[in-house]
């Protein structure tokens, strides 16, 4: 695996690429990170990674200089699952007038779910991902379905500006007990993973609530987000919405997502089901 710190480097290296999936990450990889990678892989180009903690997307208090970094141990995780190239750029490299200037502004649905918490939050994924897509310049790349309104947010600023890449939705990773995998798990202690797959079964009972003909919505996420507060949970959301554009779903819709994000500790912790009826 080739590991490139510049932009002038790894476009270099681009040029001689041939056909190109793409996965962009924060680094500290899990298996989820892995499962997009092997998506990539299935492509059948040359994959590569970025590693990019970004500065742009985390809000006022929240985790940027603590935010995990285990760069040599991603890097052997990335070996072993045959990742041809990694752009690891410094925060210089990507924003060298230190602040950047010119941003790519999302519609009303950054200001939403999750977005409703952490204002400026999507402003800043779709800036950092529109300047990888320039460097990198992939033919595809994969994102992980456990983010899904930066999923939803992503395809549609590619489909609005034309950009030539294709967006892979890869399933969520989980653990054996339904937790969706995370960087952020890491913060939490014994106890707190051991309560931590409630937030799953929590959208899995909505799930199969919908499944089976369900139409008060605001029941089934009232009941979920207070279950959640009664085992020491704080709750941002608990929402249904359409697939398509994350408006909110009603009765007779036939393709749903349930999202949740929830704090358990020190870790705010999301995760989405889709349903389709």
């Amino acid at each position: 695996m080739q590991i490139f710190t510049t932009v002038a480097e790894f476009r270099a290296w681009r040029k001689t690429a041939g056909y190109l999936a793409f996965v962009p990450t924060m680094g500290n990889l899990h298996e989820g990170h892995i499962s997009l990678c092997a998506a990539a892989k299935a492509r059948g180009g040359k994959v590569a990674v970025s590693i990019f903690v970004n500065p742009l997307q985390f809000g006022q208090g929240e985790d940027y200089q603590s935010y995990p970094r285990t760069f040599e141990e991603d890097c052997a995780k990335l070996e072993a699952a045959g990742v041809d190239a990694l752009f690891h750029p410094t925060v210089d490299q990507l924003y060298p007038r230190v602040e950047q200037q010119y941003k790519v502004e999302p519609p009303a649905i950054q200001d939403e779910l999750c977005g409703h918490f952490r204002p400026g939050h999507f402003r800043g994924v779709a800036t950092v991902v529109t300047k990888l897509f320039n460097i990198v310049q992939p033919d595809s790349a994969m994102f992980g379905k456990k983010d899904y309104q930066q999923l939803k947010v992503i395809e549609g600023m590619v489909a609005d500006l034309d950009m030539p890449v294709e967006i892979v939705p890869v399933d969520t990773g989980r653990a054996d007990d339904g937790l969706a995998l995370s960087s952020r798990n890491g913060y939490l202690t014994a106890e707190e993973r051991a309560e931590a797959p409630r937030l799953y079964r929590n959208l899995k009972k909505i799930a199969d609530a919908l499944a089976a003909g369900a139409t008060d919505f605001v029941q089934l996420t009232q009941a979920a987000r207070a279950d959640l507060e009664n085992h020491g949970w704080r709750v941002d959301y608990v929402e249904i919405r359409d697939q398509d554009r994350l408006e909110h779903a009603r009765p007779g819709d036939k393709r749903m997502v349930v999202l949740a994000a929830a704090r358990l500790g020190k870790p705010r912790l999301i995760d989405n089901l889709e349903i389709e009826l």
